[in-house]
């Protein structure tokens, strides 16, 4: 068992860029940004210097609002070496979000992008801050947000906000000695990173991660999938979440391997970049997969370059897995699972794993990470192939939800062991399996129905691209089944169809009561499917009521 690394994120991209100066660091396929280890280091630390000559001091937040721009590799940098806290905001907040984590993280200072879809950032950040452009460039005093004091536009010029480029004209204003001081008073132990959780419940709370969590979690990653100097990573996943940030980034910049990200997925970008890089590993959820396989002009690509990469962030359905690993030739595709409280890997499958284990689990538990799987209603620890709740205690656990005392203590317990929230197994060997979240669990008529289970047959209908399973109230049975179904292009099916294809092969109670096909499922920026959405959907079509209801 290798031992932890004690560093922070600076010190990590310095030893990176001294024992690979000359090797690609990030190579994207879009823009004009290109640039070795070496190179990407000296950014940094320029971006560094400037962010000092602004005013940010250590434990200060820097929210970062923006798509995969070259700018925010640099900045996430930047931040670490300062020994500042980077706040990475959801692409596809709008401005009650933006504002709820603006406050509720105490940001001094937002960085964003002009080129979110739809969305006007400039506009609501002006809306937000009337006060901004009569004012001095960071000296902001808005009655609203009273720890903000500089924004700043990636982009295009405004009143009272910087330009991204003018940040390393300062760093001249700050003195080696400052600057080292600065790096040499960090310690791997502090927070570093604050990730908003999706909030799919309640207001998204701020994830604390230390250096410690997240540069030892995407070091572990990379060892997983053999990681090296050798590798290239195409980067299709957004930046803002742990899957890109720590899975993605940290898991090539702690073994010196290429990133080669995309502003944002799509699956012909993604063919092309694969194609013109040679990239060797992938990472996505599985609709992005999908997506790439389903592309009518999947054929038309090279793909041989593949080795590895990861699905994670959503169930991986078997049959995509075999599909990724078959026909895109990543023959070391492995899973990670975990949350963004656990930074967020608590266990994955290895290069070396078989194809049936890679495919049917979600590995190990890291080195230095404890795992557990508890009755959820006694806390009782259950022995092997018994279903229950995941929990882990290590290095990679949060600090907590950032000013939620209460939150932070119903997520990880007095002795220090997260609860996931998620079902799962584990055999004699230590494998795991994710069975489901215990909130999605289906009781039909006293029966648990494990959504997974349905959904992973159903996607070996050959005329299924896509399917999601979820509860939907019942006055005679407590609940039932509800399929939402994606078919392919130029499929026809019935409800009757999948209700028989389920019936020949499973047990009675899983068979769906309510079918509906839809052409896209929702889902959070970071590709999670919002299950509620869909049991708030199926509520509304059939004007369903539950046992406790009168409809």
């Amino acid at each position: 068992m290798k031992a932890l690394l004690n560093i922070t994120m600076g010190q990590m991209l310095e030893e990176i860029s001294k024992k690979f100066p000359k090797n690609s660091a990030v190579k994207y396929t879009e823009v004009d940004y290109s640039r070795t280890y070496e190179e990407f280091n000296a950014e940094a630390d320029l971006y560094a210097k400037g962010l000092m000559s602004i005013g940010i001091e250590k434990g200060d937040k820097v929210a970062m609002w923006a798509t995969n721009y070259p700018q925010w590799l640099i900045t996430m940098f930047a931040t670490a070496k300062i020994g500042a806290v980077l706040v990475t905001v959801n692409t596809n907040y709008r401005i009650y979000e933006l504002e709820y984590l603006l406050r509720q993280s105490d940001s001094k200072c937002l960085v964003f992008c002009d080129g979110l879809k739809d969305i006007n950032c400039a506009g609501i950040i002006n809306e937000l801050c009337p006060e901004l452009k009569n004012s001095v460039k960071g000296k902001l005093e808005s009655a609203k947000f009273p720890f903000l004091k500089s924004v700043v536009s990636i982009d295009s010029k405004h009143d009272g906000m910087f330009l991204f480029s003018e940040i390393q004209d300062f760093a001249t204003n700050i003195s080696d000695k400052e600057y080292t001081a600065r790096k040499n008073s960090l310690n791997p132990d502090e927070v570093i990173n604050m990730q908003y959780t999706s909030g799919t419940t309640g207001f998204p709370k701020g994830v604390m991660l230390t250096h410690n969590n997240i540069v030892n979690n995407g070091n572990q990653i990379g060892d997983r999938m053999n990681f090296s100097e050798k590798d290239r990573l195409l980067i299709p996943v957004p930046f803002f979440h742990c899957f890109g940030m720590v899975l993605a980034i940290l898991a090539a910049v702690t073994h010196g391997a290429a990133m080669v990200p995309l502003l944002y997925y799509s699956a012909v970008k993604a063919m092309k970049a694969i194609e013109q890089e040679k990239c060797t590993a992938m990472h996505g959820v599985p609709t992005m997969f999908i997506g790439i396989l389903d592309h009518p002009d999947f054929n038309k690509y090279d793909f041989t370059s593949l080795r590895t990469g990861i699905m994670a962030g959503s169930p991986c359905p078997i049959k995509i897995m075999q599909d990724v690993i078959n026909k895109m030739h990543a023959s070391e595709l492995t899973i990670v699972f975990g949350l963004t409280e656990s930074s967020p890997g608590c266990t994955q499958t290895t290069v070396s794993d078989s194809v049936e284990l890679r495919v049917n689990t979600v590995g190990r538990a890291f080195d230095h990470v404890e795992t557990k799987i508890i009755d959820p209603e006694t806390g009782k620890t259950l022995p092997p192939n018994t279903k229950g709740e995941f929990c882990a205690r290590g290095y990679n656990i949060m600090k907590g939800y950032y000013k939620m005392p209460e939150a932070t203590a119903l997520a990880i317990d007095k002795d220090g062991w997260l609860h996931s929230g998620d079902l799962a197994t584990f055999n004699e060997q230590g494998y795991f399996k994710i069975v489901g979240r215990i909130k999605d669990m289906i009781i039909k008529g006293g029966e648990n129905v494990y959504p997974k289970e349905i959904e992973d047959f159903i996607y070996t209908h050959p005329k299924i691209k896509d399917v999601q399973v979820v509860g939907a109230p019942s006055v005679k049975y407590g609940e039932e089944i509800a399929a939402f179904i994606i078919l392919k292009d130029g499929e026809n099916m019935t409800e009757e169809e999948v209700k028989d294809y389920v019936a020949k092969n499973m047990a009675r109670q899983k068979i769906p009561s309510y079918v509906i096909f839809i052409k896209s499922l929702p889902m959070t920026a970071s590709g999670k499917i919002q299950k509620y959405k869909l049991r708030e959907m199926v509520v509304e079509t059939f004007h369903l009521s539950g046992p406790d209801e009168t409809a």
